[in-house]
């Protein structure tokens, strides 16, 4: 699905809050400049919002749900680059670097995002400092993320990565209100996407973490009973 064939839903006062927490700076004409130009989509779960190799033409922000971005892998495997959550940014890094998307993003869960044109965002930076530092320490964050992710796939057992998956997902999403049950729910094809191995393995070493009492599983639900020890496991690495 593209921008083009999605459907066009309306933006909620509580969207609208959201978007003026991302960029707080804001003058009244370029909030309102932005406010004209976005066009605001919904997606149902696994809709794609952007394919690899398409021209960024806009700017995206997660209103509501949940976003994967990743890319295609060995094997026709997935892997996961990041999850967005409302209210980030993202698809932001092809077109300040004139390229083409190298990324696929699609609807984790029923979603809607804002796709501000990249014209508007050049006008916006331009005028305003704040939203050029907001979106230079995003790509930075962004850059830093992926160099820590790179490092932990390539020395972290298969136990290890998916410890660290788990404690990510609990420090970006959080908890409901018991406090250990992760607030966002992966298929277990995802979790593994996530953590750079087979749908079988994660199924696997995430069972024994359950038979370990590590973790807790209903269903898609994942309940973290002994954070302490999930953290020992995802420090561990493989000595070569």
């Amino acid at each position: 699905m593209t921008i083009e064939n999605s459907e066009t839903t309306y933006l909620s006062e509580d969207m609208e809050k959201g978007l003026r927490t991302l960029w707080p700076s804001l003058t009244d004409r370029e909030e309102q400049l932005l406010l004209s130009r976005m066009v605001v989509k919904s997606f149902n779960k696994q809709d794609v919002i952007y394919h690899a190799q398409s021209i960024p033409h806009y700017i995206l922000v997660v209103l509501k749900g949940k976003v994967k971005v990743f890319k295609d892998a060995i094997g026709g495997r997935n892997q996961i680059i990041r999850v967005v959550k409302p209210v980030e940014v993202f698809g932001a890094r092809a077109y300040f670097a004139s390229e083409l998307h190298s990324s696929t993003a699609t609807a984790l869960e029923p979603s809607v995002v804002a796709f501000i044109p990249t014209d508007v965002i050049m006008r916006v930076i331009r005028e305003n400092s704040d939203v050029s530092i907001f979106l230079l320490r995003h790509l930075a964050f962004q850059l830093g993320l992926s160099d820590t992710r790179t490092v932990s796939l390539t020395q972290k057992h298969i136990r290890g990565r998916l410890a660290e998956a788990l404690l990510f997902l609990r420090t970006s999403y959080g908890t409901e209100r018991d406090g250990k049950t992760l607030n966002i729910y992966l298929s277990r094809e995802d979790l593994g996407s996530l953590s750079n191995m087979t749908t079988s393995n994660a199924i696997r070493t995430l069972s024994a973490f359950a038979e370990e009492g590590i973790v807790a599983i209903e269903g898609k639900k994942i309940k973290i009973e002994d954070e302490k020890k999930l953290q020992l496991i995802s420090n561990e690495i493989v000595v070569r």
